[in-house]
């Protein structure tokens, strides 16, 4: 063999070790990387599903109209949506959730729709656990609730027997010691469009005020758009979309549920009025998860002054 086969042969094993060291060194990367990428991923699941879930926050908004009567001044109303119990709702949070609420120190109470999930069988023993924490919840005025599509027979059970007053597609008028009320308009779900004008049947007394200051609970946000434009709100509250639970940042939420397709976001505003749909506080997506899109209750303040 010539000293030039041997320096061939050399070279080809010199070769032959760089791209084995080459291959090894792609491969602990590829594994490092396939490491922090399962890590993250890991961690992504762990906060969108235990903690973007939890940890319920307090919005608060201010609402002014001049129709507001002066006994109605500062009047604080909640509103609390969605629980879909049995998902990440459970009675702990329930606890939570009444304790928030009473902290406010409500005037008005309102929930629009979706107690229980539909895939959820509540027992017994949990549906009177329910109604006893609800029971807690403390308004000076009144406690109000409409049905969501997922609400049933459980639905009425429990909020009649912890001190709400249903509106299923009617009205009240409500008052606090006064000759001035405000109307409160239930629109619960309905699959019957000609049922929804229902809570507006107070225009059609002879005796109404025309110019009383009403307030629309809806679950289904687009519901608005089968309502009549001569029953105007002078502010709506809905439920139902959870906001999207998952949102992007600059792109909003990216996946929204029938019912609350052209209205899902926190605000909008419909006829010159406000329109506030909730974030909810459960999920009502089968993976159960949120992601910049926290669970909430509101809370508004009514005023008639600037």
């Amino acid at each position: 063999m010539t000293r030039e086969e041997l320096s061939e042969k050399l070279q080809d094993e010199i070769f032959k070790e760089e791209r084995n060291l080459k291959i090894k060194k792609i491969i602990i990367i590829t594994i490092k990387w396939v490491f922090v990428l399962v890590i993250l991923f890991l961690l992504f699941l762990a906060y969108t599903t235990y903690v973007s879930t939890t940890g319920f926050i307090i919005k608060e908004e201010r609402i002014v109209n001049k129709k507001i009567p002066d006994e109605f001044n500062g009047l604080k109303v909640v509103q609390f949506s969605d629980l879909h119990y049995g998902t990440t709702i459970y009675l702990d949070e329930v606890k939570t959730i009444v304790k928030l609420i009473n902290k406010t120190e409500p005037d008005i109470v309102v929930f629009t729709g979706d107690l229980i999930d539909k895939n959820y069988k509540l027992k017994n023993k949990e549906r009177e656990q329910i109604i006893k924490e609800l029971s807690k919840i403390n308004s000076n005025i009144g406690n109000y609730a409409i049905l969501g599509e997922e609400d049933k027979e459980d639905f009425t059970t429990i909020l009649n027997q912890s001190n709400f007053n249903i509106l299923n597609n009617t009205y009240s008028l409500v008052y606090d010691n006064n000759k001035s009320p405000i109307l409160l308009v239930g629109v619960s779900y309905s699959k019957d469009p000609t049922t929804l004008d229902n809570g507006y049947k107070y225009f059609e007394e002879d005796n109404h005020n025309s110019e009383i200051y009403t307030i629309t609970l809806i679950h289904q946000p687009d519901t608005i758009i089968d309502l009549k434009d001569s029953h105007n709100s002078d502010l709506y509250l809905a439920g139902h979309s959870h906001n999207g639970n998952i949102r992007v940042p600059f792109l909003g939420s990216i996946i929204n549920k029938e019912g609350s397709i052209k209205y899902h976001n926190e605000y909008y505003e419909v006829n010159n009025n406000p329109l506030y749909i909730s974030s909810g506080l459960g999920t009502n997506n089968k993976s159960g998860i949120r992601l910049f899109c926290r669970p909430s209750i509101s809370l508004y303040r009514l005023s008639n002054k600037k």
